[in-house]
């Protein structure tokens, strides 16, 4: 896998908006403002001022915003404003040859989950899954959120047992001991992009989910696809993070997401962890792409073996 570079202060952050529309007042120049802050020059892609719908701009908009980003020598790294909905529509316009010969700092998630995966795979690129400046940094963001994001973007050390915040203990669906590449992210976007050109391969891989928003007999429905796919019988182990606002349609005719777990990612007999708190939740964990990890269920951890990032 390519290493990008990892970040410093005075370093050059293009921003894009590959996915949804700003909806939040003032929110462009609140994440301009942000990123600032921490030390970064911005500079602002098209896509992020525009509206199409509920699109942050035209698919070419925004595709080649990214492809601009990721060609322009004085852009140390590529960061997404925001999720939503609309990366499926540009994975087939961005251009991965010209990419892999640009390799620099991808960060997101969400909707992004679609991108990293082809860059994961088209690019052998590896990249950061982890908080979005108009998600998540321009409000409430908060220390553990922020220390787990900047050592991500900057540490050239592997970063090691990645911790939940101390009230919210990771726990074990399935015990045992794995190690693989770190794959995956949004549960919607591995699933619509099964029996595409941009399908997630599992082979060997430590496999985390997380979603948003959905019923949870929508949940089912997607990780039976996954498990039919072959998805959950190929990965090396799971790692299931956030389901934030994942509930019942019908409380009195429903499966709890833990009961949802335990009948379908339970027996395929991969190590497996739960409530590792990365995705949607408010605070999170920030995840490297592509780097080789391990997955221990009886200590309930996973450890980060290899650096994300170069000088």
């Amino acid at each position: 896998m390519i290493k990008p570079k990892a970040l410093k202060k005075g370093d050059t952050i293009g921003l894009v908006g590959p996915s949804g529309v700003i909806r939040s007042e003032g929110g462009l120049e609140k994440s301009i403002q942000v990123l600032e802050k921490q030390g970064f020059k911005v500079i602002v892609g098209e896509s992020c001022g525009q509206k199409y719908g509920y699109l942050s701009g035209t698919d070419d908009i925004r595709a080649a915003d990214l492809n601009q980003m990721f060609q322009d020598p004085s852009i140390d790294g590529v960061f997404c404003i925001k999720g939503g909905y609309g990366t499926p529509r540009i994975l087939d316009k961005i251009d991965y040859a010209m990419i892999k010969e640009n390799p620099k700092l991808f960060i997101g998630y969400s909707d992004i989950t679609a991108i990293h995966t082809a860059l994961n795979q088209k690019c052998d690129l590896i990249t950061i899954h982890g908080p979005m400046a108009a998600s998540d940094m321009i409000s409430d963001f908060d220390s553990f959120s922020e220390e787990s994001y900047l050592k991500a973007i900057t540490s050239t050390e592997p970063l090691g047992i990645l911790e939940n915040p101390k009230e919210e203990p990771i726990k074990t669906l399935v015990s045992g001991k794995t190690r693989g590449q770190i794959v995956g992210g949004n549960l919607m976007l591995i699933a619509v992009t099964l029996g595409t050109p941009y399908e997630i391969d599992t082979k060997g891989k430590i496999l985390f989910l997380e979603d948003i928003d959905e019923y949870t007999y929508s949940v089912d429905r997607m990780l039976t696809q996954l498990r039919l796919a072959g998805k959950l019988h190929d990965c090396a182990g799971i790692v299931l993070g956030s389901f934030k606002n994942c509930v019942p349609e019908y409380e009195e005719y429903s499966l709890s997401l833990l009961e949802i777990f335990q009948d379908i990612v339970a027996p395929v007999q991969k190590p497996t962890l739960y409530n590792f708190m990365a995705g949607h939740c408010d605070t999170k964990i920030t995840l490297p792409l592509g780097v080789e990890a391990e997955l221990d269920g009886e200590q309930g951890t996973l450890k980060v073996l290899e650096s994300a990032l170069t000088l």
